[in-house]
Order: C-alpha cells, then sequence, then structure tokens
C-alpha cells in the first residue's frame, strides 16, 4: 500500500510506475477513491462496472403523505425542505439515520439503498488488471468503498495465483486510508521536504505503527529542502523506518504525465533507475 500524509507529493505516479515494472505479476487497487486518478496513467478499458450501494437514505411517497410535517421536525440535518407545498427529501443532507421513517404515522417514508458511487475491473495498457471506483458526488462511506476495490483486488489476485497486489491509498490518515491499510503487508510511504510533509508523515507512521505493519519511506523531491530532508531522516532512524529512495525535484515527472506515461516508461535516466531499485527493494521486504 502507497500512501502519504498529504496530497501532491508523487504517490500516485510511483504507484503507477510500480504497476508497470510489476506487469502481469500484480493486480493494482486504486484506493483513493474520492480523488481516483490511477486511470490516467494507466488507461483502462471500464470493461466492468458495478454500481456501489452503501447507507440508507429516505424517500418520501407523496400518494401517502399527509404533511403533518412530524419529518421535519425530528430531522437534526435539515434534510426535509418543503417545496411547492410537499415535504421533499434532500439527498445531499439526509444522513440515513432513519428517524423520519420511525414517526411518520401514514408509513409514507421508506427507506432505500443510497447509491455511493461505482465499482470498476478493468484490464489496464500494460496488460494488468485495475480494480478502481468513483464516489459518487457528495456521498460518503467513502472507507466501505475502499474495502470493497481492496477485497476485490485480493481476489482476483487469489483466483489467479498472482503474488502481489500493489494498492494506491488516499492521501491523510482518516477513514479511507484505514480502511486501505488494514491487512496489508507492507506500507510504502511517499513523502516531500516541507512542513507540511514532514508533520503529514508522522502522524501516517503513527497510525501504521498502531496496526504493527511493516514501512519503508520514499522522499520525494529530496533537494527541495536539505534541513527537512535531514529531519525526515532522523524521524525515519529514530522509528526504524528503512529509507529506500529519494527522488530529486525534477520536471521530468510532470512531461511522463503530460505524455500520459509513468516515469519508468517516459525516461531511462537516473530518477527512473531509482524507482526501478525501490521496487526491487520492496519485493525483497515482502
Amino acid at each position: 500500500m502507497v500512501i502519504s500524509g498529504k496530497g501532491g507529493t508523487g504517490k500516485t505516479s510511483i504507484t503507477a510506475s510500480y504497476a508497470v515494472l510489476g506487469g502481469k505479476e500484480v493486480v493494482v487497487a486504486d484506493c483513493d477513491v474520492d480523488a481516483a486518478d490511477m486511470h490516467l496513467l494507466l488507461k483502462p478499458d471500464f470493461k466492468h462496472k458495478e454500481k456501489f450501494y452503501s447507507g440508507k437514505i429516505a424517500e418520501i411517497n407523496q400518494d401517502e403523505c399527509i404533511k403533518c410535517g412530524k419529518c421535519k421536525d425530528v430531522c437534526r440535518f435539515d434534510a426535509v425542505p418543503v417545496i411547492d407545498g410537499q415535504y421533499e427529501i434532500d439527498e445531499i443532507n439526509c444522513e440515513g439515520c432513519g428517524y423520519c421513517f420511525h414517526v411518520c404515522p401514514t408509513e409514507a417514508i421508506t427507506m432505500k439503498d443510497s447509491l455511493s458511487g461505482d465499482f470498476f475491473i478493468s484490464k489496464t495498457r500494460v496488460d494488468n488488471t485495475l480494480v478502481h471506483a468513483r464516489l459518487a458526488i457528495a456521498a460518503d462511506n467513502s472507507g466501505k468503498l475502499v474495502t470493497q476495490v481492496r477485497t476485490e483486488a485480493k481476489r482476483i489476485a487469489e483466483e489467479n495465483n498472482i503474488p502481489y497486489v500493489i494498492a494506491d491509498g488516499s492521501p491523510g490518515i482518516g477513514c479511507p486510508v484505514v480502511a486501505s491499510v488494514t491487512g496489508s503487508n507492507l506500507v510504502v510511504i511517499v513523502t516531500e521536504p516541507t512542513v507540511s510533509g514532514i508533520h503529514d508523515m508522522s502522524r501516517v507512521a503513527e497510525l501504521i505503527g498502531k496496526f504493527g505493519i511493516k514501512s519503508v519511506c520514499i522522499i520525494n523531491k529530496a533537494d527541495l529542502n536539505d534541513d527537512i530532508t535531514q529531519e525526515i531522516k532522523r524521524f525515519l532512524n529514530n522509528n526504524k523506518i528503512p529509507l529506500i529512495a529519494e527522488l530529486p525535484y525534477d520536471l521530468t515527472f510532470a512531461d511522463a504525465i503530460t505524455a500520459g506515461k509513468t516515469i519508468v516508461e517516459h525516461d531511462s535516466g537516473m530518477i527512473s533507475r531509482t524507482i526501478r531499485e525501490s521496487w526491487k527493494k520492496i519485493l525483497k521486504t515482502v
């Protein structure tokens, strides 16, 4: 699982490079469902698509509604507006708690499954499988969708005797990250030498430590601030987290993305070689 404490560290670009290097030996999972963008580099075919339902949402049958207003009175989320004299459900505000359902005297309210997003199983342009998803606008339960992606990727790997699942996780330390790292064998932390970078990296390391999962680290754009880079190295050393790669700031990364390729395909220079070496270290560690 490749994660970062904050966005913009190059996590997805590095994960996509590993997906290319792993080829048919890996199943790829994009667990960053709130802002999934692995497909931009791996060009999946979106062959298999399923709707993802999670939680409940209220629905009012207007033929049964007597407009007593009890549903509106008990809703703490202001999800029952009155529009043109009718009580409606604001699906964005509705939390699916079911309070309105229980107080409705005519049983005009039902609780239906909430559509939370789409779930895909695709073949990529490098002929491995990508399991990915798209969270619906304003939908919550992203942690459950991450679990679905991760579980499905593992199932596909086991059924096809594919030895590795490599996953791109969400930034931060919230519910999607917890759902991502659960059950992982190794977590790769991608950080950068900025004040926010080292702060968020330390929070991620603390989270991973609570799970007892082995972790390694990559410092991207390591030459931006040597003082903070050295501070990161001291933190890693004190917490016994191996540093497997230091990548300099280089516009080649941006050039590769513009070309729709990963850095290991676009360039054969030092950055590409360093990422290839880090992939070998990851396989050896696992």
